[in-house]
């Protein structure tokens, strides 16, 4: 399996396994980044909860993110204007750059290499889309700028730029704020039942559940099985390469992202939506030895993001039918900040606070995007293959990921080894899987 630098001489805190039965006021199921911000600022407010972890915290998406702590999702400001408006655009950006400032704080005087970087999205050709964005940023307020890549090996046609942004070891931010909380790991939760949560070797009672799992798995609530799909990006660190001192992303989903981490170049790109093809870790491969003639490869890994309908994250209420219950998915390639936009803004729901916000997040609010009849699409067709293996997740047929020896899901993403043991959720078990189809 192939490992995130993240993992190079990090120490997680380790927790013991759920016996019997406990009781909370609150109990957050998912130990990723999302779940233990949560779990620490209930703590900080008072309250009485439990975090319940499939696995080990951070074992999933969380040690595999490029951990860029950013309020510049690609080109989405003139995007959010024309279709939510100025004032819903702006609080978008507010809980943000909210996001990043509380980031800030939190890591001040802790060992985690915090530090405070300008981000860039680019484009190869359009400068118009560009410019568009700049504008818009203008009426939101934002001091955003156009900005030249000479740190870029290749010609654009220029840069969006924040200053102010910030990026940081995910693994050692989590390994401070983990200590003293309470945690049980290697607990999966199995079902959900009001005001319960049911585990292999015991049960936990809670008055409200946050389930921030990556993908939701409770499908007869919320639908998000349509709302969702997941997409699949690599990325790769190299030394013996020119430092790059900016956070740079295409403006292009097809495009490459880089960053800076010590001594060594993070470069990402090769993406496609999980159990299709796409260039993966060769496109990378391929890209340094074109660009950066003479640089070493020191580690690569894969990463998995959740993608909404509209680029935006579903945060609050798991649905109109299931008042105690509560989600944070969705979060698109951001999940650094949205992670933290999504601690904040469910605990207040949870502690009865308002939160302007909540509207601007709702996992209720419209569906009726063009990606709906793509995910619509994509589950049919491969429902009706006729093939094995299948995901217990819904049924769909399943699909050989040759770059990454698993068999992955198109439908909804989930991820499984050759022999069948599940990698990356909704599905809740494992796989009957076969030589067939590889």
């Amino acid at each position: 399996m192939h490992k995130s630098i993240w993992c190079d001489g990090t120490k997680l805190p380790r927790f013991e396994k759920l016996q019997g039965e406990r009781r909370c006021d609150v109990l957050i199921i998912g130990g990723g980044l999302c779940g233990i911000l949560c779990a620490k600022l209930l703590k900080d407010a008072g309250v009485d909860y439990i975090l319940a972890e499939g696995r080990g915290i951070a074992s999933g998406v969380t040690g595999n993110t490029t951990a860029k702590i950013t309020s510049q999702h690609g080109l989405i400001y003139a995007k959010l204007l024309k279709g939510i408006g100025r004032e819903r655009a702006k609080m978008y950006l507010d809980a943000n750059e909210r996001a990043i400032r509380e980031y800030e704080t939190l890591c001040r005087g802790v060992d985690c290499d915090f530090e405070k970087k300008s981000a860039y999205t680019y484009s190869l050709r359009d400068r118009a889309r560009l410019e568009a964005e700049a504008e818009a940023l203008e009426r939101l307020g934002f001091g955003a700028e156009l900005s030249e890549t000479h740190e870029l090996p290749f010609k654009t046609a220029g840069a969006v730029r924040f200053d102010n942004q910030a990026q940081c070891n995910p693994l050692k931010f989590i390994a401070h704020i983990a200590k003293g909380l309470n945690i049980f790991e290697n607990t999966f939760i199995r079902d959900i039942a009001p005001h319960m949560a049911i585990a292999d070797e015991g049960k936990i009672r809670a008055e409200k559940i946050i389930v921030v799992t990556h993908f939701p798995f409770i499908n007869k609530h919320g639908s998000y099985f349509l709302k969702l799909f997941q997409h699949r990006s690599y990325v790769s660190a190299y030394e013996n390469v020119a430092r790059v001192e900016g956070m740079y992303v295409d403006e292009d989903k097809r495009g490459m992202s880089f960053r800076q981490y010590k001594d060594m170049l993070l470069i990402g790109g090769g993406g496609h939506r999980t159990g299709k093809q796409g260039g993966g870790w060769a496109e990378l491969r391929s890209f340094a030895n074109e660009h950066y003639p003479g640089s070493v490869l020191h580690c690569e890994w894969a990463a998995q993001d959740c993608m909404s309908l509209d680029g935006m994250p579903y945060i609050g209420r798991y649905s109109a039918k299931t008042p105690e219950l509560y989600v944070a998915t969705g979060f698109n390639k951001w999940g650094m900040t949205s992670s933290m936009v999504a601690a904040q803004l469910l605990c207040d729901e949870v502690l009865g606070r308002e939160n302007e916000c909540a509207a601007v997040f709702s996992p209720q609010r419209n569906m009726l995007k063009p990606q709906l009849f793509v995910n619509g699409f994509e589950s049919g067709v491969n429902l009706l293959t006729p093939r094995a293996p299948r995901c217990p997740h819904l049924g769909c047929a399943l699909r050989y990921n040759r770059a990454e020896h698993s068999w992955d899901c198109p439908c909804h993403g989930s991820r499984f080894h050759e022999d069948g043991r599940l990698i990356d959720n909704p599905a809740t078990g494992d796989a009957k899987t076969t030589s067939e189809g590889k």
